[in-house]
């Protein structure tokens, strides 16, 4: 029981994170669109780096605050954010996930998860062996 109340805790703070991230790069991007003459089209690789930075932080998040089974606290996270997005474009704009858009959010859950992987081993101490 306890272990699950730490990983539905971590992948909280990982999905959290990750919404923050978005909103606060959301709100820049659409700073710049609007008081500069960039267009949509040329930020279009910035807007998906920064969503794969953004999932990968996601996962260290809950990996870090896992400390342990980073690989699943990670793939966990990305899933969780992949099917929020999901029922989002279903239930609000009545679209299912395209192929395209299928290829990104299984990319998300792999960054999610090489994100965890990492946020394990960077806060875990190291062994004297």
């Amino acid at each position: 029981m306890e272990e699950s109340k730490k990983i539905g805790s971590s992948i909280l703070y990982g999905i959290i994170t990750i919404f923050l991230l978005l909103i606060v790069t959301s709100f820049v991007m659409s700073i710049l669109l609007k008081f500069t003459s960039l267009q949509e089209s040329s930020l279009q690789f910035v807007v998906t780096a920064i969503s794969f930075i953004t999932l990968f932080l996601g996962g260290f998040i809950s990996g870090g605050r896992g400390k342990q089974k980073g690989w699943l606290l990670g793939s966990l996270t990305g899933l969780v954010f992949s099917l929020i997005i999901f029922l989002f474009q279903f239930l609000g704009l009545n679209r299912l996930f395209s192929m395209e858009t299928l290829i990104y959010h299984t990319c998300y859950i792999l960054t999610a998860m090489m994100g965890g992987i990492l946020g394990v081993n960077m806060t875990t101490k190291s062994r004297n062996t």
